[in-house]
């Protein structure tokens, strides 16, 4: 019923958002596209008041663009003053999309720590890894762990195919380890239901996991009531009830950030490295006269405690990658994951109760 009340939410949404432009609409006029663009973001976009910087208003940001725009001004210099003003939105959901170049905003990644080392991910898988659609994955032997104590799962992008048979068969094949890493550290994202299909492996029970709205008005503060986002359990296949630490870093985004929501709060998960880089919101497309079309996050998405996630999701711990490990050879974050999850375990058999 909650999946039912969403989907008529966004259907709904859509019914506000400008109409396609037909071939009377047609126009390269500079003035019209950019006053267009601001249109739309104006009516549409959903989150002014996080994004922009305190004191400025969307109206400030086309005062400040519109004298840009001259009327024999050429497509390149069009798309970059368009770029310039949505970029004021610091927002990786915010793209210019044209036949030459694709508009984007990457700082909220770019001027952070990376905190991860492809080529230092690939010694920690070996040469022996297996592939289960997008998932890469291996029982640890590096530096001397034991073969059979912690598996470990790289999944790169949610856009990556990921089927039920793929999960399945990975912890199946993982069933000998005693507890899990799961790596998405620099997943930019991709595909929500791929997100909900991999949660329930790790799920016990129901759970409300967060809510959603959405735009219903021109208004900036024009949103639908709150909606609950609940997962069910899985009713067939295999689930991994033991001690998971999940990877982030601020490369973690969209569909991958809708993973760490989920996956927080899990009785044996935790989260472990740096803030992921947030995009709570569900993009949208609108075109504009010249034929260009602008994507925009259309709605907001909270946590079960209500935090916006927007802006990222924190660890359970912050670790950060040490220069003289990464010189050594050794993953920081994956090590103290390593190191986390043996002490839990022991505590576990003494106590018989899991503590984060």
């Amino acid at each position: 019923m909650n999946r039912l009340r969403l989907l008529l939410c966004l259907l709904t949404s859509l019914l506000i958002l400008p109409a396609c432009s037909s071939e009377e609409d047609y126009t390269t006029s500079a003035t019209e596209n950019f006053d267009a663009l601001w249109r739309i973001m104006d009516r549409q976009y959903a989150f002014f008041d996080l994004k922009l910087d305190k004191g400025k208003s969307w109206q400030d940001i086309y005062n400040e663009y519109r004298p840009h725009i001259a009327p024999r001004m050429s497509s390149d210099e069009l798309f970059k003053v368009m770029t310039g003003m949505l970029s004021e939105l610091k927002d990786g959901h915010v793209n210019l999309i044209a036949p030459f170049d694709y508009g984007r905003y990457w700082a909220w990644r770019t001027d952070y720590p990376r905190n991860f080392s492809f080529d230092l991910m690939e010694e920690y898988l070996g040469k022996e890894y297996r592939i289960a659609g997008g998932l890469y994955y291996t029982q640890l032997l590096h530096h001397g762990h034991t073969p059979d104590s912690i598996g470990y799962i790289r999944y790169g992008s949610f856009s990556s195919p990921l089927g039920e048979g793929n999960i399945n068969a990975a912890l199946k094949r993982l069933s000998r380890c005693r507890a899990l890493i799961i790596d998405i550290r620099d997943n930019g994202g991709g595909n929500v239901t791929t997100s909900d299909r991999l949660t329930r492996h790790f799920m016990d029970q129901p759970r409300l996991v967060g809510r959603t709205r959405h735009k219903t008005g021109p208004g900036h503060n024009d949103f639908s009531p709150l909606v609950d986002i609940r997962l069910e359990t899985l009713t067939v296949g295999v689930k991994w009830l033991r001690p998971v630490v999940l990877l982030t870093n601020r490369g973690v985004y969209s569909a991958a950030n809708d993973f760490v929501l989920k996956m927080k709060g899990l009785p044996l998960v935790t989260v472990m490295g740096d803030r992921t880089g947030g995009g709570g919101g569900l993009p949208m497309t609108s075109e504009l006269p010249n034929g260009w079309a602008v994507r925009f996050s259309s709605t907001q998405t909270y946590d079960a405690e209500g935090n916006n996630i927007e802006l990222g999701i924190d660890p359970d711990y912050l670790v950060a990658m040490n220069q003289a490990d990464l010189r050594r050879g050794y993953d920081t974050i994956i090590e103290r994951a390593v190191s986390y999850l043996k002490e839990r375990l022991e505590e576990y058999r003494r106590t018989k109760v899991w503590r984060k």
